[in-house]
């Protein structure tokens, strides 16, 4: 089993930058792909970033890519999402997930609620 909490979500301007944190503890957390998801109010969870288990990989949704970035430090059981340039329509709540492969997501956290606006 792999525990993920998230924490640094909030209210940001458009324009702004904030930096998610996903806390993972439990088993080889350094073995399993980790990645992001977002759930905007009123539409289904969507696709935001992943990474492999050694970091060498990385993924991107259109709709984020050059101005996200995920990362992880697996000395630290962390993986993060700096998100610049933050627009309207990145107002939802963000999920870490993980799992064997870049297309398994086996656990999930509670979610980080990421607010853009003025």
């Amino acid at each position: 089993q792999v525990q993920l909490v998230e924490s640094g979500g909030g209210l940001v301007q458009p324009g702004g930058s904030l930096r998610l944190s996903c806390a993972a503890s439990g088993r080889s957390f350094n073995v399993y792909a980790m990645g992001w998801f977002r759930r905007a109010p009123g539409k289904e969870r969507e696709f935001v970033a992943q990474i492999s288990w050694s970091g060498g990989r990385t993924e991107y949704a259109e709709s984020v890519k050059g101005r996200f970035t995920i990362s992880r430090d697996n000395a630290k059981n962390m993986v993060y999402l700096e998100m610049n340039n933050l627009k309207a329509e990145a107002t939802a709540v963000y999920y870490c997930e993980g799992g064997p492969t870049l297309a398994a997501h086996d656990y999930w956290g509670q979610g980080t609620q990421v607010t853009v606006s003025e």
